[in-house]
């Protein structure tokens, strides 16, 4: 008797197949296609662009035995469908398979769901519809451009740079926002200003409070002459009047749950993640972890590339039932909130949230690994408390008075938890209570000291990668799905470097950006950038055609790379003089630029390949073996340390710098290390500390 025929499903990856086939059931067989299966050839354009931009696709080099394998599975099956990721990415792979495989594009064999979870996806099964080409045209459209634009513009680079360069149309903006916040750093002036922090008393209590003004004026003070100006306008043995005593109550709202930006920025923030390290990881969570026998393989989270705000009634309706439970009812919001999505949004999916609040963070904790741990627990938090009640705050703000010089003292307090009992943001958890003691109008007040400080305004700070994808999101620059690659892609060209956290642009990055900026305005263009994105959006929603929106683009751009080509003339990275010889041949030494930096080189290659890293001396001898120099050095995570420059001879090393003095109780070396409020000297032996440098 013959085998009885199983109905195929096609999907990405192996372990969401794992995952899907256990909810089906034996009547269903689940393949994973490993991602796409057809694209643009490496090797050439790939793009007709006398004939309306038609793509030339290929299998991809490496994928035969996949696309082997899922013929010979299609062949067998009842039915065959396809459950690739319910976005335009996800529609195309559909699309492209089902190409490979020859089946009717106009057949129901199309499932999608926005979460992996027994009842969701048994529910999409029943309702399986065909491939949206409005989908796949808005993908295709994406891809034909960035390759016309990738393809032309890299060329050039490679020619009249050095080899190994590209450009694209969302890095090439991305590389511009951090050139441009650069030049702001680099030009910033700045000014000087001064505060008064004051201690007053009341009784016995003591509270603080700062100048404000001048007979009630707000005053800004400007220089150390204006200080005095106010501290001789003060009588010290007189009281200050407490004039106005102005009490309020105040509500601070819980965000909204995640959108794919907002998850990527309270990620680098909260836990320290790159974007990627989010997304592989949320990808994770989303495909299926396995619980154990009880539950077998569950997607934790709703897809994570959205950005919507959205949240499905069945959910809300959960975690309203979870709150009432866990947390009693004054924590649960009595309406269900409705967030408004930021413009342009596609609200395609839902937000990020937790495929059920029922599955706590501390009932997975010995299932996930660490990071898996941490991200659920930051999207369950923010999800959960997106439901529950406002946090309320006391706050209460007094001014005091005397020869019409004015302080104002602000306090607040926590009345009541709300949504802060489950989850605070970065911002929010820096925050303390500061509680004044009981004043009213009327009273009197003793200043007790004065503390003037100088200031100066600080420029811009530089992008971290929190940052950056928030500037991208608000200029309307790429989808949820690109904010990730298009970090990586520029700092894996060295086009940018991190400092730190913060991002700096490197020499290369600025030399492709001028030739950009001044031939290929348009693809530096934001407004230009985002606008495409609408345009995008519109052929999704079935508004315009592809090939149009293509032509309109690449039409201009066409003319300035003809422009281009002919006017951009060989940019020369000019070798600078090392001041040292090559202990190898004696020839001089030279500073090159390479992929990953500056380096020394030898000026006789190819002839000597004698090459060293750059390193730079701190002017400290090292306290170790008291004959080599102590040299800042990056660690493999980009984390400044300090070792001995006779390593691997001397093993020297330290997280914190080495200041050349030695510890006056000990005689161990000093080191100066980062506090809150600027640095401080200690001695890592023992508990010696001298005061912090504000």
């Amino acid at each position: 008797m013959p085998a009885k025929q199983k109905n195929l499903v096609i999907v990405e990856s192996p372990s969401k197949a794992k995952t899907i086939e256990k909810y089906l059931g034996r009547n269903y067989h689940v393949v994973a296609s490993l991602g796409h299966v057809r694209d643009l050839p490496k090797s050439q354009m790939g793009v007709d662009i006398d004939h309306d931009y038609e793509p030339k696709y290929i299998s991809i080099r490496g994928k035969g035995p996949v696309i082997k394998d899922l013929k010979k599975e299609a062949k067998k099956a009842k039915r065959v469908y396809l459950a690739a990721d319910p976005d335009r990415e996800g529609e195309a792979i559909a699309w492209h398979v089902s190409h490979l495989l020859g089946l009717d594009v106009d057949g129901k064999n199309r499932v999608v769901f926005n979460e992996i979870t027994k009842d969701t996806v048994k529910q999409a099964f029943k309702s399986p519809r065909s491939i949206d080409m409005n989908l796949v045209d808005a993908q295709q459209a994406r891809r034909v451009l960035d390759r016309l634009v990738g393809y032309s513009i890299s060329p050039i680079l490679w020619a009249k740079v050095k080899k190994g360069l590209s450009a694209g149309r969302v890095q090439s903006i991305a590389l511009k926002l951090v050139i441009e916040r650069e030049k702001d750093i680099k030009k910033f002036v700045p000014e000087e200003y001064w505060t008064i922090e004051s201690m007053f008393q009341h009784g016995k209590d003591k509270f603080k409070a700062n100048f404000y003004g001048i007979d009630h004026k707000k005053l800004e003070l400007k220089d150390n002459d204006q200080v005095q100006d106010i501290l001789g306008r003060i009588n010290k043995k007189d009281d200050f009047d407490i004039e106005k005593v102005t009490k309020k109550e105040r509500k601070r709202f819980p965000a909204a749950p995640f959108t794919t930006s907002s998850l990527q920025q309270e990620a680098n923030r909260k836990l320290n993640f790159k974007t990627r390290k989010t997304m592989m990881i949320a990808q994770q969570l989303y495909e299926g972890i396995n619980l154990g026998r009880k539950e077998g393989t569950v997607g934790l989270i709703t897809y994570m590339r959205t950005d919507s705000k959205r949240i499905s009634k069945v959910a809300q309706t959960e975690a309203s039932e979870f709150i009432h439970a866990e947390y009693g009812e004054p924590f649960a919001a009595v309406k269900m909130r409705k967030d408004k999505n930021q413009e342009g949004a596609q609200d395609a999916h839902e937000a990020i949230r937790p495929s059920s609040v029922l599955r706590t963070p501390k009932s997975l904790k010995e299932i996930l690994s660490r990071d898996q741990y941490r991200l659920y627990e930051l999207i369950w938090s923010r999800f959960v408390a997106s439901q529950m009640t406002p946090a309320v705050y006391d706050t209460m703000t007094v001014d005091l008075t005397q020869n019409g010089v004015m302080f104002r003292a602000n306090g607040s307090k926590i009345k009541f938890e709300g949504y802060h009992k489950v989850y605070q943001s970065t911002s929010e958890s820096n925050k303390r209570d500061n509680i004044l003691p009981e004043l009213n109008e009327g009273d009197k007040a003793k200043l007790q000291s004065n503390d003037p400080a100088q200031h100066f305004t600080q420029p811009p700070a530089r992008f971290t990668e929190a940052s950056l994808v928030k500037a991208l999101e608000e200029n309307g620059v790429g989808r949820p799905s690109t904010y990730a690659p298009t970090i990586d892609t520029i700092q894996r060209r060295y086009y940018v470097k991190l400092n730190g956290k913060s991002f700096e642009p490197t020499e290369l990055g600025e030399i492709v950006d001028n030739l950009i900026q001044d031939y290929f305005p348009d693809v530096v263009n934001i407004d230009f950038t985002a606008h495409l994105e609408d345009e995008l959006d519109e052929i999704e929603e079935g508004k315009e055609d592809w090939v149009q929106v293509v032509d309109h683009y690449y039409k201009p751009f066409a003319k300035e790379l003809e422009s281009a080509e002919s006017k951009i003339e060989k940019v020369q990275i000019k070798d600078e003089p090392a001041g040292m010889d090559c202990d190898i041949c004696g020839a001089p030494m030279v500073i090159k630029m390479g992929r990953y930096g500056k380096f020394y080189a030898c000026s006789r290659f190819p002839d000597c390949r004698n090459t060293k890293p750059i390193v730079k001396e701190i002017g400290v001898i090292c306290p170790k073996c008291k004959e080599g120099q102590v040299i800042e050095r990056k660690s493999k995570k980009n984390r400044i340390f300090y070792g001995c420059s006779r390593y691997p001879d001397c093993d020297f090393v330290s997280w914190d710098k080495p200041i050349g003095r030695d510890c006056p109780k000990d005689g161990h070396y000093l080191v100066e290390k980062k506090v809150k409020g600027g640095r401080q000297v200690i001695c890592p032996n023992g508990d010696y500390e001298e005061q912090v440098q504000k």
